[in-house]
């Protein structure tokens, strides 16, 4: 399965050998740099603009725990780059999204050392978040030509390290600590050239993860070997390849190319530091559902807050993605774990505070998409049955126990044991306060998906297939595989509460649930 082949593709940088190498870490260093180019050649590099095509997958995403990442869609990059003091690098993004919608999406980014900007098609600038700027500089740095310059230069920041596997390869290595970041820098054994550039990184579903940028297809351009294919992997799984048509080096740049207005140049934010979700704002950016916030969940100064469907029911709103809490006599059941350890850890502590005394009992997850997912964990670390749709039983006992000792989260700490139980046709959650049924309904958005009802209460929990937002609910595949189900086990006159957006009307929506 998916889990199994990205843990085992996973060989952590905290492995204790060290290699048995014909030279020092930083002869490594040195002989890639001249394979490279030299030296001189890489302190003559003053400008660099390169023009590709890429493609972008998200694993997260898949149709099922099994399958095959979701395609996001292509794009078009323009990268422009100014090694000259200050450092300043644009990106020129124009994509063709596929998925989660067929949508056209165009914008730059602009980076300096301390803060960055926004630039839509209309031309309007916004700031970027820390947790943006951290991300956008490490995966600068982690292609940058200059970072094997960098790392001869501060011999102590370079240290021995394990070879590394990478795909059926097992390659020499050294560790560069560059600020922050601690990468990896693999090195092809005949060319001398930088193989891969590896992080460890912390995935909320994967845990300890390899996400690395392989680089090939080595092209000389002024004078510098420049790797002209770049992929990007999370274990075993791309999620992003670039290729670039045309790389120029030194040649003049515009006066405009890294204009930024005065105002959002005040308001731009340095990058952040800690425990930054580097995968979360990556693979959010190229999802195209990117809150550029460093709340993560919610733009500046937002919230989590209850809104009370029933005296049993809260819905908590306030994020990119919601969940629901139900008031059972014995405990408390909470549906999805969107995001991360953050929102599950504030969900967790909304839901003690409205229902005093209470235990979290269990988590009720409607499919396995990460948005949806992320804090899982979290509720496990708090002793609470997780229930899953079949056939995500496996996957979601393995996420469970899969190691996050990069950042130790609660359950990493807790060690409770996995205890998964999966709904393959229906279950019911039933005592004397809330009778709770699920329904794994056929849709065409993912294999296993729960449909939520609490009885009492006539709320229907649907995650993605409906998602209310205010206005009217337009009628698709989706929407028809939801009244479906409805029709089914007799459903009527219900509030649909959405993993995404707010609440609507069954009737109101009988338009969009209609059959035909």
């Amino acid at each position: 399965m998916k889990y199994a082949l990205m843990l085992s593709a996973a060989l952590l940088l905290t492995t204790q050998a060290q290699p048995v190498l014909a030279q020092g870490p930083i002869d490594l260093v040195k002989q890639s740099i001249e394979a490279i180019g030299g030296a001189s050649a890489l302190a003559g590099l003053k400008t660099m603009v390169l023009k590709g095509d890429a493609k972008h997958w998200e694993p997260g995403q898949s149709n099922s725990v099994n399958g095959e990442s979701r395609f996001l869609g292509d794009s078009t990059v323009t990268i422009s780059v100014d090694y000259t003091n200050p450092l300043r690098v644009r990106y020129d993004w124009d994509r063709d999204m596929k998925y989660p919608a067929v949508e056209k999406v165009k914008y730059s980014e602009i980076r300096y050392p301390t803060y960055g900007a926004v630039i839509d098609e209309k031309g309007t600038a916004t700031p970027i978040s820390g947790i943006r700027m951290a991300a956008n500089i490490r995966e600068g740095a982690r292609v940058s030509p200059a970072l094997l310059q960098r790392a001869a230069n501060s011999p102590q920041n370079v240290t021995a390290i394990a070879d590394q596997k990478l795909g059926n390869q097992t390659l020499p290595a050294v560790q560069y600590t560059d600020g922050p970041n601690k990468f990896i820098i693999i090195f092809d054994r005949t060319t001398h050239l930088p193989a891969a550039v590896r992080t460890l990184d912390q995935d909320n579903i994967w845990g300890d993860q390899n996400y690395d940028a392989i680089l090939s297809d080595w092209k000389t351009v002024g004078g510098i070997k420049i790797a002209h294919t770049r992929s990007y992997k999370l274990g075993d799984l791309e999620t992003q390849r670039i290729t670039f048509k045309e790389v120029s080096v030194n040649a003049p740049l515009a006066a405009d190319t890294f204009a930024i207005p005065d105002a959002v140049k005040t308001a731009g934010k340095p990058a952040a530091t800690g425990n930054v979700p580097y995968q979360w704002v990556i693979r959010r950016i190229f999802l195209a559902r990117f809150t550029d916030s460093d709340a993560i969940y919610f733009p500046p100064n937002g919230s989590f807050k209850l809104v009370e469907l029933s005296p049993n029911v809260q819905m908590v709103q306030g994020g990119g993605a919601n969940n629901l809490i139900v008031n059972q006599k014995d405990g408390i059941v909470v549906i999805d774990a969107p995001t991360d350890e953050g929102q599950s850890a504030q969900v967790i502590k909304l839901a003690k505070a409205k229902y005093p005394g209470k235990p979290i009992k269990t988590l009720v997850l409607t499919h396995h998409h990460m948005d949806h997912t992320g804090g899982m964990r979290t509720f496990a670390a708090e002793g609470a049955t997780v229930i899953v749709p079949a056939p995500d039983k496996a996957y979601f006992e393995n996420v469970i126990k899969a190691s996050h000792a990069a950042h130790p989260d609660a359950q990493q700490k807790a060690q409770k044991p996995a205890n998964v139980q999966d709904v393959k046709d229906t279950l019911s959650l039933k005592d004397d306060a809330a009778e709770i049924n699920l329904y794994n309904i056929p849709n065409p958005h993912v294999e296993g998906m729960l449909l939520v009802h609490v009885v009492k209460d006539n709320v229907v929990w649907v995650t993605d297939l409906v998602s209310p937002r205010g206005g009217p609910i337009g009628r698709n595949p989706g929407t028809v595989a939801v009244g479906d189900a409805l029709r089914k086990h007799n459903i009527t006159n219900a509030t649909l509460a959405g993993g995404h957006g707010t609440t609507a009307k069954q009737a109101e929506a009988a338009a969009a649930l209609a059959t035909n």
